[in-house]
């Protein structure tokens, strides 16, 4: 509800750096200028938070300013004070009267908001690679909250949506309490799960509000800002819920490959492997969510988009083991990142590269190479060890995993096999093959790959015995997108 009148603010704002407009919220308006943004909370009380007096908005500008210096210092410049000069005017951070208050932060393109940039077909692999690290190192370091989490806490997360999806539904009923009933079955199935991450410290002060509107791209770097500021209970979640909500996003709006990088990108850095099977619950509350705040603000349209969109997610995750060989240049790592948004349930499954491995295991980036000496046979035998560790990790956490590497061995074929067996995974493993002429090609045109193999290192292995591969041989030669189809095919075969 509405408190009490802020127009002298407003104009008072409106004026302070030129011509400016006006984006509102339900919650804040925000005064852009020409080169500042000023944040005003609206004097507005709901169950969750109350604005009504200036000091409490003075509180929570200062609050929100310290969270979001956690990802954005450069963007947020602190919080301000509105007072009353003797004279009656309004000033900032005078000694008067505290009239009201705001954040003040650098103003940046609208058109550099990753919501923006999804639209405009603008979002690149290097921006969600970027922003997945920016996510994980965040995340680390965030305080680790012991008071409240685990299944608890997602119970009262699910009680808020249910009230509000009652209140204002965005579907028809039945609907509704068939999507509530299949929530509260993955609450309950999953809710051992959520309480031992709880008690590993992976509920954490977290963003809270991970939609492509709240990243942006300031000063060359993928930005979160307008963090959740006014409860730290609703703010205090599971690392994966935090990130459930950028995943859900890109899903949305038809970005799935994204989601897939987003997600793996974010577990190279942390290994959240054990939490993947709750995916779909986050990502399908998150979206529920949207829907019922939608409702609220009688967007009908747009919370039909996201019931719909909510139901969908709320599906099964299931262990499956795809295994992707062949020489290098065949094709195999970027069919695997095509592949894994396909299988099993949304955002996919989890991607395990040889060439990644093999450069985290010497703490370099994945496009640094690497000298002679990180090819030598321990050092592969070692990257797959850890390959088939991580394979059997994810399957056996209930979740697909997509690995690709050589295979040009007989016995590393027959060990990821034996992961899925032992996982009780169904098994596809498929032998891209392309001439040599066109995997040198492609090795040529190579930029910024994880990958060091050299025509030298192509030639060599058309000497080596490969033995018997009975994997099913797909012709790598063709578009990608062809290749791509047809082992989605075979794997849902």
């Amino acid at each position: 509800m509405q408190a009490d009148s802020q127009e002298e603010t407003l104009r008072y704002l409106a004026a302070l750096d030129g011509p400016s407009e006006i984006a509102e919220t339900h919650i804040s308006r925000v005064i852009l200028g020409r080169s500042r943004a000023f944040k005003l909370k609206r004097a507005v009380v709901f169950p969750y938070l109350d604005f009504s007096t200036p000091q409490k908005r003075l509180e929570m500008c200062e609050r929100e300013a310290a969270l979001n210096q956690r990802l954005a210092p450069r963007l947020y410049l602190g919080a301000r004070r509105i007072t009353r000069s003797s004279s009656g005017e309004l000033e900032l951070d005078g000694p008067g009267e505290l009239v009201d208050a705001m954040v003040e932060m650098r103003r940046f393109d609208s058109a550099a908001s990753f919501s923006r940039m999804a639209a405009a077909g603008a979002l690149s692999r290097d921006l969600i690679e970027r922003l997945a690290r920016r996510l994980a190192a965040f995340h680390d370091k965030a305080e680790i909250v012991a008071r409240s989490g685990g299944a608890q806490a997602m119970a009262g997360v699910l009680g808020l949506a249910e009230a509000s999806l009652r209140e204002t539904p965005p579907a028809p009923r039945p609907a509704v309490d068939a999507h509530l009933a299949r929530l509260g079955a993955l609450l309950e199935r999953f809710s051992p799960l959520l309480d031992a991450r709880h008690s590993q410290g992976k509920t954490r002060l977290c963003h809270g509000d991970l939609t492509l509107a709240n990243i942006c791209v300031f000063e060359g770097e993928p930005t979160p800002f307008d963090c959740l500021e006014f409860s730290d209970e609703l703010a205090s979640v599971d690392v994966l819920y935090d990130l459930a909500f950028l995943l859900m996003d890109l899903w949305r709006v038809g970005l799935p490959l994204l989601a897939n990088l987003a997600l793996n990108r974010y577990l190279d850095r942390r290994d959240e492997t054990d939490g993947l099977p709750l995916l779909p619950l986050f990502c399908s509350l998150r979206a529920t969510i949207r829907a019922y705040v939608a409702a609220e603000q009688n967007r009908p349209a747009e919370a039909g988009d996201y019931f719909r969109l909510a139901q969908s997610l709320a599906g099964d995750g299931s262990p499956r083991l795809v295994a992707i060989g062949g020489y290098s240049g065949s094709g195999k790592s970027s069919a695997a990142a095509e592949l894994a948004p396909s299988i099993g349930a949304a955002p996919g499954a989890r991607t395990i590269n040889s060439d990644r491995l093999r450069k985290s295991l010497f703490g370099a980036e994945p496009a640094q190479r690497l000298p002679p000496e990180a090819y030598a046979s321990e050092v592969s035998a070692r990257v797959y060890k850890m390959m088939m560790e991580q394979a059997a990790s994810v399957t056996k956490a209930g979740w697909p995993a997509v690995v690709d590497a050589v295979f040009d061995r007989p016995d590393s074929r027959q060990e990821i096999e034996q992961v899925a067996q032992d996982a009780g995974a169904p098994f596809d493993g498929f032998w891209l093959e392309a001439d040599l002429g066109a995997r040198i090609a492609r090795v040529g045109a190579r930029q910024g790959d994880p990958s060091d193999a050299t025509q030298e290192v192509l030639e060599a292995q058309m000497h080596k015995d490969s033995g018997d591969i009975g994997w099913r041989r797909v012709d790598a030669e063709r578009d990608l997108g062809a290749v791509v189809e047809e082992l989605g095919r075979l794997v849902s075969s």
